[in-house]
């Protein structure tokens, strides 16, 4: 059986491109790093843990592409270019097979974004990973959940609830097998929008990562920002196996609170709008107008028949789920 310093060396060291402002990776007491002149440190850190957010049997190369592109997806919010990642990995025991898939994963996400795996930790115990991420931003160019303001218009991008109705199809409460690879794919390998965050910064100084669901993720920008937003039912992006769902059930769960569609939520000041949406219609994933940020203190919902409702039911809370 392999031993800690042999999964480090066979398996972390040396597993991503190096990078020119990494002096010291993988392999000493600390990494050596140098931030470029004139650029901030966005740093976020996200664990995932077996039997929460993933079941034991999970495919560990789906695992290691999504731990990063859950951590990706923070950076992208702020409008951050990746640059270097610090691993945690705890395991039941050396399963260097395991090891080598896992990494697979996350290598593939990591040369799509020129990251570099630069330090970490092995350790045994129930499985669960825990990956620290940094990244460079502009200082202008920041986008903050504390920076929206009334007025503001609401944008996603992609489509909402795809994730949770393939986890529903997964635990076995949904049926229909239409689209369903497309639909775990979402919840398997989801995309960070690093591109697309990079040019809403231009526009916008207020984004979230939809990985709590659209009411949970929007709330905090409006606990945030002192704000209240409207948002419009009708205009939630949606695929055709979601509409479907919600059409059938009456339920809009989907959309506004399953979460782990890691999608942007962006506010734009009105007088950015037509700059914001010629920018977007550039970009390769498609960005939707769904509110207006406003007055008060909660996220409400205006139904296509014209209801408002006061509340919008929160998403994922891990100490009250």
């Amino acid at each position: 059986m392999a031993g800690e310093f042999d999964l480090i060396r066979d398996y972390f060291r040396d597993a991503t491109a190096q990078r020119e402002d990494v002096v010291l990776g993988v392999g000493d007491d600390c990494a050596l790093l140098e931030v470029p002149a004139g650029k901030q440190l966005a740093v976020s850190m996200d664990t995932l843990v077996v039997g929460r957010h993933f079941v034991a049997d999970v495919d560990p190369q789906s695992l290691g592409y999504k731990a990063l592109a859950v951590n990706l997806s923070d950076l992208a919010a702020m409008g951050a270019t990746p640059a270097w990642a610090t691993l945690s990995v705890t395991l039941p025991d050396a399963d260097a097979d395991w090891i080598k898939r896992f990494m697979a994963g996350f290598i593939e996400l990591a040369k799509k974004h020129q990251l570099t795996l630069v330090g970490g930790d092995t350790t045994r115990g129930p499985l669960s990973i825990t990956l620290q991420v940094h990244g460079f931003v502009e200082p202008s160019n920041s986008m903050r959940r504390n920076a929206a303001c009334v007025g503001d218009l609401i944008y996603v991008s992609g489509q909402l609830g795809d994730a949770g109705l393939a986890l529903l199809a997964q635990q076995g409460l949904y049926v229909k097998q239409g689209s369903l690879a497309s639909l775990k794919q979402r919840l398997d390998r989801p995309e960070p929008r690093i591109e697309l965050g990079l040019i809403a910064a231009m526009h916008s100084r207020c984004a979230i990562d939809l990985s709590d669901g659209l009411g949970s993720d929007l709330g905090h920008i409006c606990e945030e920002s002192d704000v209240g937003a409207l948002i419009y039912l009708d205009k939630l992006p949606m695929s055709n196996a979601v509409a479907e769902y919600v059409t059938e059930s009456g339920d809009w769960s989907l959309p506004l609170s399953a979460g782990d569609d890691y999608e942007l939520c962006m506010t734009v000041p009105a007088q950015h709008q037509a700059a914001f949406e010629a920018a977007m219609q550039q970009q390769d994933v498609p960005v939707t107008w769904i509110g207006m940020i406003e007055q008060g203190e909660q996220v409400r919902a205006m139904s296509p028949n014209g209801d408002v409702d006061a509340y919008v039911a929160r998403g994922y809370d891990h100490f009250k789920n």
